[in-house]
């Protein structure tokens, strides 16, 4: 009881500890990151090696296969090794033991993979290595159109200008811009005068690799003077690569114009996206590792009136897809249901009491504890998410059983008549044992949380801690700040009729009436309680009847990760047949989108489609295997925030199709 005296003798100091907790955890709440789940940080990596023109069979059996021979036998403790590869590109997913530092497993990937390049095919690119978190998770899409701008320019501004713009914002990256094709010199080669002048594209080939050069140059000092020489080894015009020569037929110079047209465009596009039909460009903002989608999604927000300011004109930037909006409204539930929960607690702890004092003695150690356990919380690095905010609300109607039981032993010893720190004294000591076992019990329940792993112990354990850390604290209050609390605002003698007058009548009757009610349940409850001893059989039958009942319950029940939710968000996945160009699949989209916003109120509806062709970017989430050397198609649908669920919308869609 060494602590309860320590309380009672040194209140300042229990005073200064509660203050150190409240700054402590206030703190601590503003620089939480806040986000929907935990931080998932499994050790993993992406390895992407790309060859362009080669065949999804050529780059399995060449590439992939032999790059993940190597991976398992020179890269140490690795888990799992799994690939996806389609036409001229390869995606080696590696997957290392919860232990492993990543960033030494990256520099044994890099090395591996840079000593089996020579034995690739000849123009092999080196891979790119990506760190890969199964929490850096798109959290937003930002969609650019123009009815001025050529779509080479779209994606010409969203790759340079607008990434420059962002990319500044901690936490964040930016994919390559989807939809649109990068602006380059294209030459496209006449067939006809090639066969007339004897050549073919591979000289054209050739002639250019020999002709466009970075070389060298030098100065030259003559006299006071020092002069740069520049040296005209590579064209700096569209017109310039017009006059490089090809090969000499017949005494006569076969320059580049005369077998092919040069232009100033864009590469071959092998992926559309379109905004309400319109051809657009679209960007995702992925946030990395344990950082704050709320945070990251406002720094963007306030940054984009600036942005549309200095767009070159007709250019329009408008976000589509904005996971913030769904962290809110997850957060913000929670918090209701928590803030709910306080205040039943505090109305049944009044009721109970009938003393304002005792109820608000009690009352005052909740919040403590949860600010304990949320300082706890980001001393380990955890955020404020669904998990963390859910155990702390669960906690809430626990945590009131220690300052209850401790609050309601002191009033008795005061009813004995004791003087009011003797009560104290000995109401603690009569509940310490009791009150530690429980404490204890309710962490011991919590315990098989953190034996889980993989993704299961990243979700759970917050949870769970966030429990342990508000019990723990509860429990040190109920030792310190709540025996202070109880000799400042508690009165000696008879305490509960001292304080029934403060409540100037009206408190005074309602706990009577509750008091007289519990009276009559705990006497009928004495009555049958006998009766029921007498009838073990139809008692032991009853109980066996609802564990069977819950048990087909449980049975029938499905299995889930996390449950269903609906975020007003459609994916409809659509795929032409194998060999579809990409115009004939952008107009397939088109089509759906009339029929679809025939069904539909245009001011419900945001459409975002997306026709992807066989090479799949690298900034792709996914690659399908199955999609080699065919071209797909997706259709996004978002619906305005405020509008009702898509489940409605869904079955529409469905029955249209």
């Amino acid at each position: 009881m060494w602590i309860v005296a320590y309380a009672l003798r040194h209140r300042y100091s229990i005073a200064v500890l509660a203050i150190l907790i409240v700054l402590f955890g206030l703190t601590s709440a503003r620089r939480m990151s806040t986000d929907i789940l935990p931080s998932v940080d499994i050790p993993s990596i992406n390895l992407v090696w790309t060859y362009t023109g080669l065949d999804a069979s050529e780059m399995t059996t060449r590439v992939t296969s032999f790059s993940e021979l190597a991976i398992l036998n020179n890269v140490d403790d690795v888990r799992e090794v799994r690939s996806d590869t389609a036409n001229g590109i390869t995606v080696i997913k590696i997957d290392f033991q919860p232990y492993v530092e990543i960033d030494e497993a990256m520099s044994q990937v890099v090395s591996v993979s840079q000593t089996i390049l020579r034995r690739m095919p000849p123009g092999t690119q080196p891979p790119l290595v990506v760190r890969y978190s199964r929490s850096s998770a798109p959290i937003l899409q930002l969609v650019l159109s123009s009815d001025s701008l050529q779509e080479a320019q779209l994606f010409d501004y969203a790759r340079i200008q607008l990434r420059a713009q962002i990319q500044t914002i901690p936490g964040i990256r930016m994919t390559l811009p989807y939809g649109g094709a990068a602006r380059q010199v294209m030459i496209d080669l006449r067939p006809q005068a090639l066969q007339t002048y004897g050549l073919s594209a591979a000289d054209v080939s050739r002639a250019l690799s020999a002709q466009s050069l970075t070389l060298p140059s030098g100065v030259v000092r003559e006299r006071g003077r020092e002069m740069q020489v520049s040296v005209n080894a590579s064209p700096t015009e569209v017109a310039a690569f017009e006059q490089l020569p090809i090969r000499e037929v017949n005494g006569r110079v076969i320059l580049l114009r005369d077998v092919a047209t040069v232009r100033d465009g864009a590469a071959v596009q092998t992926n559309m996206a379109r905004l309400n039909g319109q051809n657009a460009v679209m960007v995702s903002i992925l946030k990395l590792g344990g950082t704050s989608t709320v945070d990251i999604v406002n720094q963007v927000m306030a940054r984009l009136p600036d942005i549309r300011a200095a767009a070159p004109e007709g250019l329009a930037i408008e976000p589509l897809f904005d996971q913030s909006v769904f962290v809110r409204a997850a957060i913000d539930a929670v918090i209701k249901e928590a803030v709910i929960v306080a205040l039943l607690v505090a109305t049944v702890v009044l009721l109970f009491l009938g003393s304002w004092r005792s109820t608000l003695i009690v009352l005052t150690s909740i919040p403590l504890a949860l600010l304990t356990s949320i300082a706890c919380l980001h001393a380990m690095g955890h955020t404020f998410n669904l998990m963390t905010l859910g155990g702390l609300a669960l906690a809430i109607g626990i945590l009131v059983d220690n300052a209850l039981v401790e609050i309601e032993n002191i009033n008795r010893n005061l009813d004995m008549g004791k003087p009011l720190d003797q009560a104290i004294l000995d109401s603690a000591r009569q509940v310490a044992f009791p009150e530690f076992v429980s404490t204890l019990c309710i962490c011991i329940v919590f315990t098989p949380v953190f034996l889980l792993t993989d993704v299961a112990s990243y979700v759970f354990t917050p949870l769970a801690l966030s429990v342990v850390f508000a019990m723990a604290a509860s429990y040190v209050l109920s030792r310190t700040l709540v025996p202070t609390l109880a000799s400042l605002l508690l009165r000696a003698g008879n305490a509960r009729a001292d304080e029934q007058r403060d409540a100037r009548g009206a408190l005074a009757a309602v706990h009577a009436r509750v008091e007289g009610r519990l009276e009559r349940v705990r006497h009928a409850y004495a009555q049958a309680f006998p009766r029921l001893l007498r009838r073990k059989a139809t008692l032991a039958g009853a109980t066996l009847a609802l564990i069977g009942v819950g048990g087909i319950t449980a049975w029938s029940l499905g299995e889930e990760f996390f449950p269903a939710a609906d975020a007003g968000l459609m994916r409809l996945y659509l795929r032409a047949p194998a060999g579809t160009r990409l115009e004939d699949t952008a107009r397939l989209f088109a089509e759906i989108q009339r029929d679809i916003r025939a069904l539909i109120p245009a001011d419900e509806l945001q459409f975002i489609g997306e026709s992807i062709g066989a090479v799949e970017p690298i900034n792709r989430a996914w690659v399908d295997s199955s999609m080699v050397g065919s071209f797909d198609g997706e259709l996004l649908m978002q619906l305005a925030s405020g509008h009702a669920p898509t489940a409605g919308y869904m079955a529409d869609i469905r029955r249209m199709l």
